[in-house]
């Protein structure tokens, strides 16, 4: 769906709208979608399409996934989190996942910033020099 430049701007506003303190408010992000569909506007699939992608961004951006080879013990996880938000701010929600695939070390991934120290991503770019 092509989306106009008048409904983007609609859906930043809308967005932006559904921000408090800097972090998104659900039952305002819900509210804004139902009163978009009420309004029964035409241009309303393409206001909620880009309101939709908006939001998807900031919860991704406000995630950070952690996998590591072995199971991390408690206080090594504290220090991480302590330092994904000292570095994305609060309001940041961590999951610590156990990939053994990884053979060794840790990835960490906060919405489109990987930091990959595994062995296994070691691996791939020696293979990718060849």
């Amino acid at each position: 769906m092509k989306i106009g430049k008048r409904a983007k701007r609609e859906a930043k506003q809308l967005f932006r709208f559904c921000l408090v303190d800097g972090m998104l408010d659900e039952s305002r992000a819900r509210q804004v979608a139902q009163r978009v569909v009420a309004a029964g506007r035409r241009d309303c699939p393409a206001i909620l399409a880009h309101f939709r992608r908006l939001v998807r961004l900031d919860l991704a951006r406000h995630t950070a996934t952690i996998e590591s080879a072995t199971p991390l013990p408690a206080d090594f996880q504290a220090a991480i989190e302590a330092g994904l938000t000292r570095r994305y701010g609060r309001g940041l929600a961590t999951a610590f996942a156990h990939r053994p695939a990884l053979i060794g070390g840790m990835r960490i991934q906060v919405g489109s910033d990987v930091y990959d120290g595994s062995v296994r991503a070691g691996l791939a770019a020696l293979e990718r020099s060849f």
